[in-house]
């Protein structure tokens, strides 16, 4: 399906596991702390501090390291330097690759992008060679149990919500990062919850992997994560639902 994200599906279902809980919290953390950076720690003027508060918030995250992460932002308290690098590069199979991080390091951080890609018959590209091939999406999931396409396009339509589409037992909500927070309050104002809500980059089209090359790009995209700097990865790869269960 165009623009489908099988990553995002794929991740979902491993971020049940206490280790990716854990990188989930150090993650938020991270963007608490860059987003009180460059724009301060009141959340009512800043929307990307407000974004990431309200998800470390819904997984769970204590106020107290909440507070810490913006502290550590405007300066209050001392704490890590981190830099945004987005690096742009190809999987197996020429599967795009759209990489964020947050780094201390940036020396450090590109050579081990360089490699894991490398290992896993990739390659790191030039800046903006595979942006185009991405969209800047608000994106919300929400559990199918009890609601209908109809009844979600009915609360959310008014607020922005541009497609909705059903993916298991999700259905995927898609509009302008502008709109983001109007569509979570118009489904906060019909009581239907939603799992996830953020800004992320779509797919304009996917590309379909088979066999090894499919084995390889499942085995880079767990590696990405586990790093320490990535923030987020995208990518246009779609592959059979029975083969991933069957890779595991």
């Amino acid at each position: 399906m165009s623009g489908h994200s099988k990553w995002s599906t794929i991740k979902r279902k491993k971020e049940k596991t206490d280790a990716a809980r854990g990188r989930v919290f150090t993650r938020l953390i991270k963007e608490i702390t860059i987003a009180a950076r460059n724009g301060g720690g009141d959340e009512e003027s800043n929307p990307r501090l407000r974004t990431a508060v309200l998800a470390a918030k819904a997984a769970n995250m204590p106020a107290t390291n909440i507070d810490r992460a913006v502290k550590r932002g405007t300066g209050e308290l001392p704490g890590v330097v981190y830099e945004e690098i987005v690096y742009e590069g190809y999987g197996p199979g020429g599967a795009a690759l759209y990489i964020e991080t947050l780094t201390d390091n940036k020396n450090r951080t590109v050579a081990e992008m360089r490699h894991m890609l490398s290992r896993y018959g990739g390659s790191l590209g030039e800046s903006g060679s595979v942006a185009w091939m991405f969209n800047k999406k608000g994106i919300i999931t929400v559990p199918a149990a009890g609601i209908s396409e109809d009844n979600l396009m009915e609360a959310t339509l008014e607020a922005g919500v541009d497609d909705i589409q059903m993916d298991n037992d999700y259905f995927t909500l898609t509009c302008a990062p502008n709109d983001l927070e109007a569509v979570k309050s118009a489904l906060e104002e019909k009581n239907i919850e939603y799992d996830s809500a953020e800004v992320a980059m779509q797919p304009n089209s996917t590309i379909k992997l088979e066999g090894k090359q499919a084995e390889s790009m499942l085995k880079l995209m767990d590696v990405l994560e586990e790093h320490d700097d990535l923030q987020n990865v995208y990518s246009n790869f779609d592959i059979d639902d029975s083969l991933i269960e069957e890779l595991g």
